[in-house]
């Protein structure tokens, strides 16, 4: 094995526990465990709901997959297309989490076989922006691991106001 390889594969290691296990940060799994789905639209002052954090993660995610995966992918207007328009139901809870699991493994599926320094094709179109699957995949983990970190604070609050 080259260099490279070897060197692009470590780096793939390290991508997919940051994006996939507990380490510096808590990951999906233990943010949404047993979260109390009757509070999930609970208004506790903040610019935000849990299903607001929920959703928003998960939109967030699936443009970010759509970018780097569809050919025809077309830019979503910020902030309007990335916050839900309705409150979550305890059913769209869980569609909307088993969505962002299945979208990170679909996305992790593309980076193993992909060059993680290479440019992603909607980064090479007219007018991209140069994003390589580096950065797409630092950009999941750092959006994630910030809204996951609300969603924690969300669930202090509401367990305080019990």
């Amino acid at each position: 094995m080259s260099q490279d390889l070897a060197t692009d594969k470590a780096l793939k290691t390290h991508l997919r526990a940051l994006l996939t296990e507990r380490q510096a940060h808590l990951n999906l799994d233990n943010v949404l465990d047993d979260f109390p789905l009757d509070q999930i639209n609970t208004d506790l002052g903040l610019p935000y709901t849990a299903w607001g954090l929920l959703w928003h993660l998960w939109s967030t995610q699936r443009d970010i997959l759509e970018f780097v995966r569809d050919t025809d992918y077309a830019e979503k207007v910020w902030p309007a297309d990335y916050w839900p328009k309705t409150a979550g139901t305890a059913q769209s809870w869980q569609q909307t989490a088993e969505g962002l699991q299945t979208d990170l493994d679909e996305f992790l599926a593309l980076l193993d076989n992909a060059d993680p320094f290479a440019v992603v094709p909607n980064g090479a179109e007219p007018g991209g922006g140069g994003q390589t699957w580096l950065r797409e995949a630092l950009l999941i983990a750092d959006h994630n691991a910030y809204h996951l970190g609300e969603v924690v604070v969300v669930r202090r609050l509401l367990d305080a106001n019990s």
